[in-house]
């Protein structure tokens, strides 16, 4: 991935240039306090919820602020970008708004309603390769053949400025903040937010969180060296940056001050958290920054933590849940062995009611694997309370004389 010609770091007039480049167009998105979830960190913890800022995720903010500063011949040509989701809606939203035409390169894979959303909004989609890799260089080709201008999802300084907003907007709130925590992939939301925290509240400390999944940046900061780390599948995919770059690097390198990852589960753990317990709906990448928390691998006293997105496919949030509630005891499957007899299946949905479990499925087995003849296996799939709560249903059923496992 080529970087971008100008390497002028951004500053912090940059960014409060950006934010009244921004006045009007990207919403002030809310910052709320999350008493319940700071209480099991031990800390005062806000919300930034750039989830609720329009198409999703503060993606706007960097795309509308690069394209503002197109001169008109640059606009009369156009611009090109390769996303596979929230950078192609900031583009196509940013670029509508200017009368600019876009062309997103995004990868044949990409999600249909992410597809469908960024041509919605105005701009020609082009679906190409496997990867957002092999997007970006077909974006190339197109970028030189017609005398487009990029805009990059992350290395760019003024894509930078545009996402260090959400900094000047949590510090106008919140006074004697010590930690902001924030999602990093390619890093221009760190980049950006670091640089305002760092000249306008130097004590308050910046940190970045990756999924384990998708390394790059982070194993880069350990090297202290760029490093091109392919990414595995990940619940973050909006952090899955294979190449990290120079202008992004140098930021981190000079203003964060650590850099950490989670894994899929506590990814997983972070998003049902904040659906069930502060009502907001965010993606992989946007939940890194509680993940962090939780795992008790960044903490803090007084806390801001930013929701970078909130698009999520609905298939991977109904996964999600289901995984999360049996985790936390709230499911519960077991198989059993029956006389294929009237009255048998009663006698145990009987003991699971009197226990108060409700029962989701039953599923019965007379035909495979051992099952003897005049009996059948049955599995339930039952909604429970807690761990505790299947441990009496579980005990009660095996002292009515039915042989009973857990299946996970």
């Amino acid at each position: 991935m080529d970087s971008v010609v100008d390497e002028k770091l951004p500053t912090l007039a940059d960014i409060q240039e950006a934010a009244g480049t921004l006045a009007g167009v990207a919403l002030r998105t809310p910052l709320l306090p999350a008493l319940e979830l700071g209480r099991q960190i031990g800390a005062d913890l806000f919300l930034k919820c750039e989830n609720l800022q329009k198409t999703g995720s503060f993606k706007l903010r960097g795309a509308y602020n690069r394209i503002r500063s197109l001169s008109p011949q640059q606009r009369q040509r156009g611009i090109v970008a390769a996303s596979a989701g929230n950078h192609a809606q900031g583009v196509a939203l940013a670029s509508r708004e200017m009368g600019v035409k876009s062309t997103i390169v995004m990868p044949a894979a990409a999600p249909m309603v992410k597809v469908e959303a960024t041509r919605a909004l105005g701009a020609q989609v082009e679906l190409y390769g496997r990867d957002f890799d092999q997007a970006y260089r077909y974006m190339e080709k197109l970028r030189v053949e017609r005398g487009a201008t990029l805009v990059h999802p992350f290395n760019d300084p003024l894509v930078i400025a545009g996402q260090g907003t959400i900094a000047l907007e949590i510090l106008e709130e919140l006074d004697d903040l010590d930690l902001v925590v924030v999602p990093v992939g390619g890093g221009g939301l760190i980049g950006g937010v670091a640089v305002a925290v760092k000249e306008m509240s130097p004590k308050t400390r910046v940190v970045g969180v990756q999924a384990a999944a998708a390394p790059a940046l982070y194993r880069s900061w350990l090297a202290g060296r760029l490093l091109t780390v392919p990414p595995d599948v990940t619940l973050a995919d909006g952090l899955a940056v294979k190449e990290p770059q120079d202008i992004t690097f140098r930021l981190v390198q000079k203003y964060v001050d650590d850099l950490v990852v989670v894994d899929e589960e506590e990814i997983a753990r972070a998003i049902l958290l904040l659906l069930e317990g502060a009502h907001l709906l965010v993606e992989g990448a946007g939940a890194v920054t509680l993940a962090a928390l939780l795992s008790r691998k960044v903490r803090g006293r007084k806390v801001a933590i930013i929701l970078s997105g909130g698009n999520i496919d609905g298939n991977v949030l109904a996964r999600i849940i289901e995984r999360g509630m049996v985790s936390d005891g709230r499911y519960l499957r077991i198989s059993t062995r029956l006389m294929d007899r009237p009255g048998e299946l009663q006698g145990l949905l009987n003991i699971v009611a009197d226990h108060g479990a409700n029962v989701i499925g039953v599923h019965h087995n007379r035909l495979y694997g051992d099952v003897s003849w005049g009996e059948t296996e049955v599995e339930l799939l039952l909604q429970t309370e807690n761990h505790e709560h299947i441990g009496r249903i579980l005990a009660a059923i095996r002292v009515a004389g039915f042989p009973c496992r857990e299946i996970r």
